[in-house]
């Protein structure tokens, strides 16, 4: 039973580093158009990749210029600082959504941990606050 456990665990792990070794042919130092090549081979590819990978794991895409703004202005009632940093800020929100929408007992500890950067502080009652304003904005959506 536990080497089948060990298996298991092994195939799992190899499965997820191979997704990270498909490249597409733009990488290959071609002289095309910069984001042209990978735009077309991402959007052309069946379901596999760094997308569909985030997307099991909860995270939703990147978000439209709107529900950007709408996320900052979220996320800066909760704790102004942490907008200081916009892109961190986005990138911490999307990765929270996996600790909603996978149901985290934990969900507000971690939230004042992905918010807390640089020279930003984020407690355990503002996680639950930014927790409260992912979900009522419906960017978590499972």
């Amino acid at each position: 039973m536990r080497t089948r456990t060990n298996i298991t665990a092994v195939m799992a792990a190899l499965a997820v580093s191979l997704v990270g070794c498909s490249g597409s042919d733009s990488d290959s130092g071609e002289d095309a158009k910069p984001g042209a090549a990978k735009t077309t081979a991402a959007s052309s590819a069946p379901s596999t990749g760094a997308g569909a990978t985030e997307k099991a794991a909860g995270i939703p895409p990147e978000p439209t210029v709107a529900q950007r703004e709408e996320l900052l202005r979220a996320l800066a009632a909760a704790n102004p600082g942490i907008v200081k940093y916009e892109d961190k800020a986005i990138d911490a929100a999307r990765n929270q959504c996996s600790a909603i929408n996978g149901g985290s007992a934990k969900a507000d500890w971690a939230a004042s941990q992905r918010f807390t950067y640089e020279d930003v502080t984020t407690t355990e009652a503002q996680g639950k606050q930014i927790n409260e304003a992912l979900k009522g904005l419906g960017f978590c959506k499972p």
